[in-house]
């Protein structure tokens, strides 16, 4: 019901001068709700990482909300977006997907399932726990022996093709072609070998740079790109690949292009 506009006139003025106290109160609200949830983050990253064993994925609420804003590194939203950029709208893959975050938070509503599976039992648990959605589901799966049947537009493989060997590599590549339809693609991200070696033990192969990428992509793909970000702490590869149009290539659905007359 709609308040008459006699009466609208009398609380407007109140309004206007309790509005910035209830920002004052909130903003304060929210300040120490800030510094409480990245303390809580911060104690919780360093159980995780800094007492051994070190887990095989990382619980990117933490990133939300505490190490993106400590370390001002974006990586971790780079890798949604990235692979986002792919998504052709049908149903999606994820392999090795870790704590599901970006299952749910850059894939889910964009497409029609999200299938993700990682063959580690804690990592599927707190995917379900904190990261779950209508259409997403986490199965527990290892991979090397047994990949979620289907076919899927998108395939993602995003910061764990390091986390297996060559062969293993290649042996799978030839199994996410079987499951892409035509036309389908497959994204992800990795990263290139520092000079004092792997950054992280559980890696089983860390990429060289993007030359030694492309070598494990080309013999199944005809079209592929791979592209860098650097940054002080980290050297950053991202890929496309498919038999079909990638994002930003001529005939990509998904772009429009302007043409401006001169």
């Amino acid at each position: 019901m709609s308040l008459p506009a006699s009466i609208k006139k009398i609380i407007k003025p109140a309004v206007m001068r309790l509005k910035p106290v209830l920002e004052s109160i909130f903003q304060l609200e929210s300040k120490i709700s800030r510094f409480w949830a990245g303390s809580a983050h911060k104690r919780l990253m360093f159980v995780q990482w800094a007492l051994p064993p070190q887990p095989e994925c990382f619980d990117h609420h933490i990133d939300l909300y505490y190490y993106w804003l400590a370390s001002r590194n974006p990586l971790w939203v780079e890798r949604g977006v990235f692979g986002s950029l792919a998504l052709k709208g049908g149903d999606v893959l994820e392999l090795a997907c870790g704590d599901g975050f970006n299952a749910r938070n850059f894939y889910s509503l964009r497409s029609k399932e999200v299938i993700a599976c990682d063959f580690d039992p804690k990592a599927i648990k707190t995917a379900r726990k904190k990261n779950s959605a209508p259409n997403v589901k986490f199965l527990l799966a290892d991979i090397r022996k047994d990949m979620p049947r289907g076919k899927f537009e998108n395939i993602v493989w995003d910061a764990a093709i390091e986390h297996f060997t060559p062969g293993e590599i290649n042996k799978l590549m030839a199994e996410i072609k079987n499951r892409l339809v035509a036309g389908g693609i497959l994204s992800g991200y990795t990263i290139v070998e520092r000079k004092e070696g792997k950054s992280l033990s559980h890696h089983e192969y860390e990429f060289k740079d993007k030359q030694d990428l492309l070598r494990f992509l080309t013999p199944y793909f005809k079209h592929v790109t791979v592209f860098e970000t650097i940054y002080p702490s980290r050297h950053n590869l991202y890929f496309w690949a498919s038999d079909g149009t990638l994002p930003f290539r001529d005939g990509w659905s998904f772009m429009a292009t302007e043409h401006i007359n001169g």
